[in-house]
C-alpha cells in the first residue's frame, strides 16, 4: 500500500512511522510512506500556504494552490489517483469497519489541515472523505492522520506476523476483546484462570467469548446493537443476564 501523507509539519511523523510495526512495514515494503511538505508547492517567495479569509473572520485558511499542486505531484508518481482523505472533526467518525475499507485501497492521499481549515474548494474538487477521529478539536491534522495510518496498516497483508491477530482484536467482530494472560501464573496473589491451563481448546474459546460479550455488556453495551451475534453469543449472553439477575 502507498500512503501519501500532506502536511505542513513533517518532522512530527518521525517518531511514530520510525518505529515498531509501521517500520517494520515500510523497511519489508508491504507499506510505503511519503511525507510531503505542502510548503514546497508555494508559489510566492515566502512559502506560504494560508491567507485571511474571503469576508473576515478569526484565522486563517489553508490555500486550495499548494494543496492542488501537493496532489497533482504526487498522482504523477502513483500508479493510480488515489483516495484524498482529509482529517476533519466535521468527517465521519474512525471505525473499524472503515479502516478495514480503507485498507483494501492501493493508494491512500491524506491530507492534514491546520488554522481554520482549508479553501472549501480543495473538498469540492480534490476531497473524497473527510474522516474524524472523535468529536474534539486538535492544533491540526497530524494526530489524526497517524492514528489513520497505524489502523490501516494492520489490516495491510504481511505486515503484522500472524494475520490473525488483527482479526482476534477488539472491535474487529464489534465486541471488546477478552482478557489475555502470560507469565508467571501466579502474580502477587493474583492468578490465571484456570480455564487457560487446562488445554481443552473448545473451554478456553468458549471462555474467551463470554469474556468479550461479559466486558462488552459491562463498558460499551451499545456495541451489542450493531454487533453480529451468532445464536452461540445470544445464549451466552442470556445466561449472563440469568446470573447477574441472580445477584441482585
Amino acid at each position: 500500500m502507498l500512503i501519501n501523507i500532506l502536511t505542513l509539519f513533517p518532522a512530527m511523523f518521525s517518531g511514530p512511522f520510525d518505529d515498531s510495526i509501521i517500520k517494520r512495514a515500510r523497511l519489508s515494503g508491504h507499506l510505503t510512506i511519503n511525507l510531503v511538505n505542502i510548503r514546497d508547492f508555494s508559489t510566492n517567495k515566502h512559502h506560504t500556504v494560508d491567507d485571511t479569509p474571503y469576508g473576515g473572520g478569526a484565522g486563517m485558511v489553508m490555500g486550495p494552490e499548494p494543496i492542488f499542486r501537493a496532489v497533482e505531484q504526487v498522482r504523477r508518481h502513483a500508479s493510480s489517483p488515489g483516495r484524498v482523505i482529509y482529517m476533519s472533526p466535521a468527517g465521519r467518525v474512525l471505525t473499524q469497519p472503515l479502516v478495514r475499507q480503507l485498507a483494501q485501497e492501493e493508494h491512500l492521499i491524506i491530507l492534514c489541515g491546520h488554522y481554520e481549515g482549508i479553501d472549501e474548494r480543495v473538498r469540492e474538487a480534490l476531497v473524497d472523505e473527510e474522516i474524524s477521529i472523535g468529536d474534539y478539536v486538535l492544533t491540526g491534522g497530524e494526530l489524526p492522520a497517524m492514528v489513520l495510518v497505524d489502523a490501516v496498516a494492520r489490516f495491510v497483508p504481511g505486515v503484522l506476523g500472524k494475520q490473525d491477530s488483527a482479526q482476534e482484536e477488539s472491535f474487529s467482530d464489534g465486541l471488546l476483546e477478552y482478557p489475555h494472560y502470560t507469565r508467571p501464573r501466579s502474580f502477587r496473589g493474583l492468578e490465571v484462570p484456570e480455564v487457560l491451563l487446562s488445554g481443552h481448546h473448545e473451554n478456553i474459546r468458549l471462555w474467551r467469548r463470554r469474556q468479550s460479550l461479559l466486558r462488552t455488556l459491562a463498558v460499551r453495551p451499545e456495541l451489542l446493537r450493531e454487533a453480529s451475534l451468532t445464536a452461540e453469543d445470544k445464549k451466552i449472553l442470556r445466561r449472563i443476564c440469568e446470573d447477574i439477575s441472580g445477584l441482585l
